[in-house]
């Protein structure tokens, strides 16, 4: 296996890790008001999120940008909250005869603003990997490319999802997207209120 190879297995492991699934559920969370019909308008916002996190990952991992990890692993969480949170006043078509819904623009500039943050994260685990390496460019490619990846069968899994629940099962589109934005918003404010940063400013007891 090359190295480019190697970096790439990581990156997707990396990115569909159930352990580390705080990048999962931003990725839900930005898809939830989206099924497989919508698909043009996921490839753009997922884009979006895609070029956030890849600059942030190759400016930190180069050394150009440098972060406090425990800052970031608080932001990500609520970059999971806020955008979750979002997706409650999404407004859908009252009928079939209304004009097609429009996503709101801000969802793109706020998916390339929080793909920002989520680049850090990605690259704390890859600068771990790395250790004293000299020639990080393949690493960085094959390890931005396997979170691309995962990221797109991460997407296309929920989309199937949405498709079913909505057109399958007739759950209405309203419910679904409340039923898991309300799920995921559920999580990410559990992670934040876990979180020993916020605990530390809040003045809660941190676990030892």
């Amino acid at each position: 296996m090359s190295e480019f190879q190697a970096y790439l297995q990581l990156g997707f492991n990396h990115i569909t890790d159930s352990n580390g699934y705080d990048h999962i559920l931003f990725i839900m969370a930005i898809c939830s008001v989206y099924t497989l019909v919508d698909w043009k308008k996921v490839i753009v916002l997922v884009t979006a999120f895609t070029a956030g996190h890849s600059v942030t990952l190759a400016l930190s991992t180069l050394g150009y940008v440098n972060v406090n990890p425990d800052v970031i692993e608080l932001l990500i969480p609520i970059t999971i909250l806020i955008t979750a949170f979002l997706n409650f006043f999404y407004k859908t078509p009252k009928s079939s005869f209304a004009p097609k819904e429009k996503s709101p623009a801000f969802r793109y500039p706020l998916a390339l603003g929080f793909g920002l943050i989520h680049g850090l994260g990605f690259s704390n685990y890859l600068r771990a990997l790395l250790g004293k390496e000299a020639d990080i460019f393949n690493p960085l490619l094959g390890f931005n490319v396997g979170l691309e990846l995962g990221q797109l069968i991460i997407v296309f899994i929920i989309l199937v999802i949405a498709f079913a629940m909505i057109e399958l099962l007739r759950m209405s589109k309203l419910s679904w997207i409340q039923i898991l934005s309300g799920i995921i918003f559920g999580m990410a404010l559990s992670l934040i209120l876990n979180n020993e940063l916020f605990r530390t400013l809040a003045g809660m007891p941190v676990d030892s």
